[in-house]
């Protein structure tokens, strides 16, 4: 092999280590990141009590004063 070839060779075994390390990275990550919560979050307008309910649901009523909330848009 000439010079040139093995510093090619070099360079494409190094960049695909680097390649592949980066995908196992993500992959990792993906797999140990949380999942996003199917719940929506709701505060309550008269005494301020954060709580959380479904997510089909559009209002909630308060667990503490039992008041109608609208959901928290964020």
């Amino acid at each position: 092999m000439t010079v040139p070839e093995l510093i090619l060779t070099y360079v494409v075994v190094l960049l695909g280590g680097v390649c592949a390390a980066a995908i196992l990275s993500e992959m990792r990550r993906r797999r140990f990141t949380a999942a996003t919560p199917e719940d929506r979050i709701f505060r309550c307008e008269h005494c301020g009590y954060v709580y959380t309910d479904d997510a089909d649901v559009d209002r909630s009523r308060c667990s503490q004063c039992g008041t109608m909330n609208e959901a928290i848009e964020f």
